[in-house]
């Protein structure tokens, strides 16, 4: 009597959430450039062969870590207050815990920025989900009364910025962001 796979009997959507969390794990412990298809595969229990039934690319399956990773942070994103302040706040509250709880995620997107100054596909993929985040935070100051133009742009660049570099060092996020958080205040105040 033959023993069924039990990878065979998931469903496809969960055949593919597999392969897309084990690419992630990949590139979160050995970089973008330890990705290997093979080894994502077999992590997430199917045959090698069959991982392009899911991603005809490499490309695609990128794509879908990216996805992957940027959900996380829809998924977190706080309630909105009243009021610019207060939503910038919870915003800055949610990406320095973020930081400290999630240090892979940060770690993957590193990576996946790091490679996309070499790869115009990854950086046309960061672009599009990056866009995304600057819409939403600049739409969510502005439904809250910050000032629009310029300098609410020129804030989003700078969570943006801030964000990523405070990624190397998880264990400063909440007090860094506590100052930024400060410093556009105070500097939205004097408008």
């Amino acid at each position: 009597m033959a023993v069924a796979d039990p990878a065979r009997q998931r469903p496809a959507q969960d055949r593919r959430q597999a392969l897309v969390e084990a690419a992630f794990d990949r590139i979160a412990e050995k970089g973008f450039e330890g990705l290997r298809l093979r080894e994502v595969a077999t992590a997430a229990g199917i045959d090698h062969s069959t991982l392009h039934h899911y991603f005809a690319t490499k490309q695609d399956l990128i794509a879908a870590v990216v996805d992957h990773a940027t959900g996380q942070f829809w998924m977190a994103a706080p309630p909105e207050r009243a009021g610019a302040a207060s939503t910038l706040e919870d915003h800055l509250t949610m990406l320095g815990r973020m930081i400290q709880q999630r240090p892979a995620l940060f770690a993957v997107l590193r990576e996946l920025d790091l490679r996309g100054t070499r790869d115009p596909a990854v950086r046309a993929i960061l672009d599009n989900r990056e866009a995304g985040w600057r819409t939403a935070l600049a739409a969510r100051l502005q439904r809250s009364g910050w000032p629009d133009g310029p300098d609410a742009a020129t804030s989003v660049e700078l969570v943006i910025a801030v964000a990523k570099g405070v990624s190397l060092t998880p264990q400063r996020a909440v007090e860094v962001f506590g100052l930024l958080h400060q410093l556009l205040t105070r500097q939205g105040a004097r408008r």
